[in-house]
């Protein structure tokens, strides 16, 4: 069965953006820490990288790794959506979780006004991807709501503190293990880790 994972960078505190959906503090280095990064990060998974930067990052041509699929709730496609940017992922297959979004602001995107536990348990269930997983891109109140069905978390940890800002999860009180599988530390002090739910 396809997996959903939550691929997301935080602060120390666990914020995946400021309050007005600032990212632009996480700190990455100087000019080659940040390129021997973005490389790295990229071609791991380079569907993760927007279709409007996906020349510029060296990974046009490169077919989709780990996801063929990607959610996000309102606040994660807002910003591409108001810069006329209608579907940011158009290689992956992209799903919107909104009740208040236009229901067709491009055909290549699904908005899906209702519960998204039931879209994920429908999407897990699907065998025509080629094995490939579901992409829970953001954001926090998404991931609350997706908790029970995340199998896997891959976090990039920033050395910041945001202070305050939009959490990682925001959701009930639920306390869900998962277990530490692979974890890689970058000269900057950023760490990579790959957590899987504890069974």
């Amino acid at each position: 069965m396809r997996k959903l994972v939550y691929y997301v960078g935080v602060s120390i505190d666990g914020r995946i953006a400021g309050p007005g959906g600032e990212y632009d503090f996480f700190p990455t280095g100087d000019e080659q820490q940040t390129a021997a990064y973005t490389a790295w990060t990229n071609t791991l998974y380079p569907e993760t990288v927007p279709t409007a930067f996906r020349t510029a990052s060296g990974v046009a041509d490169a077919p989709n790794r780990r996801f063929d699929t990607v959610l996000m709730g309102l606040g994660t496609y807002r910003p591409a959506y108001d810069a006329g940017i209608t579907s940011p992922y158009a290689h992956l297959r992209q799903y919107v979780i909104s009740s208040t979004l236009t229901p067709h602001p491009d055909p290549a995107v699904t908005v899906v006004p209702g519960d998204p536990l039931a879209l994920v348990r429908d999407l897990k269930k699907e065998n025509d991807g080629g094995g490939l997983d579901i992409w829970l891109c953001g954001g926090g109140k998404l991931a609350g709501a997706l908790l029970p069905e995340i199998d896997e978390l891959i976090v990039k940890s920033y050395p910041v503190v945001a202070g305050a800002g939009i959490p990682a999860f925001d959701g009930p009180f639920d306390p869900t293990a998962f277990t530490v599988t692979e974890r890689t530390t970058f000269p900057t002090g950023t760490t990579l880790t790959r957590f899987t739910r504890t069974a």
